[in-house]
């Protein structure tokens, strides 16, 4: 079978991206999507995303992690696929579209750049040393000295298998204070099990978790990742974190045909 895929990336983290809205992928092959992320035997990602129909919204988002398996919400792949549903003509400038944490809105500028609309955030779990919030999925974010030459890999890997969060997992997030409304990321991604270039939850997760532990009071947070700049802003009103955008750049790589 002669597959169509297109490669996008937002500030590195890199999504095979497929058209399927008349339904022909097959989305039970889980040895197909690992096949199709690898970056020796195939075209490479740290995931792999469907566009479909939807009754109530502009599109679907349906996500696979690179080792094969449908998973929670990635923010940098929603901003991605934001970006190939406008070339796709599928949207223009303005979108909502279903995933499975629910309904998001976004924007896309002509320069590339999205800003989508994370869930709220009404409950974080604050420890001595780390917290734990979900973003549309799990995350774990921790303070370390020396983040640069830190063992993001070794660390993280520890943390998503320990008994901390058992079988199910999280994503590790390791994170440094630049200044007032800075802070630098590396993230630990359970599904790729390796560190990414960039994680869009994570980078939402970490700004919301600085604000909670009172490490800033800014509202519009950056996030420094290992492949560029994202931003977070939102508002918060008691316990509630509303209005959560995550916006950065959504960048068209390459489009092919594979034979699977």
């Amino acid at each position: 079978m002669q597959l169509k895929f297109y490669k996008y990336q937002g500030t590195g983290n890199d999504f095979v991206m497929i058209d399927n809205r008349l339904q022909n992928f097959p989305k039970e092959n889980i040895a197909l999507i690992s096949q199709l992320c690898d970056r020796r035997f195939g075209v490479g990602g740290d995931g792999l995303i469907l566009l479909e129909n939807d009754e109530n919204s502009d599109f679907k988002m349906v996500y696979f992690n690179s080792d094969g398996n449908q998973s929670t919400m990635c923010g940098n792949g929603g901003r991605c696929l934001v970006a190939f549903a406008k070339k796709m003509a599928v949207i223009d400038n303005h979108t909502s579209f279903n995933a499975i944490d629910g309904l998001h809105h976004a924007t896309i500028e002509n320069d590339g750049t999205v800003a989508l609309q994370m869930i709220d955030v009404t409950s974080i779990k604050k420890e001595k040393k780390y917290s734990f919030l979900n973003t549309g999925s799990p995350h774990h974010v921790q303070l370390v000295d020396d983040l640069k030459n830190y063992n993001v890999k070794e660390q993280g890997a520890t943390l998503r298998y320990g008994s901390l969060y058992g079988k199910e997992g999280s994503n590790i997030n390791f994170v440094s204070k630049i200044n007032e409304n800075t802070f630098a990321l590396r993230t630990y991604e359970r599904g790729v099990e390796d560190e990414t270039l960039a994680c869009g939850t994570g980078a939402t997760a970490v700004a919301i978790a600085m604000h909670d532990n009172g490490l800033t009071s800014a509202t519009a947070i950056n996030i420094n990742v290992e492949g560029g700049e994202l931003a977070v802003s939102f508002d918060k009103k008691d316990n509630l974190y509303s209005n959560v955008f995550l916006k950065g750049p959504a960048e068209f790589v390459f489009e092919g045909t594979i034979t699977v």
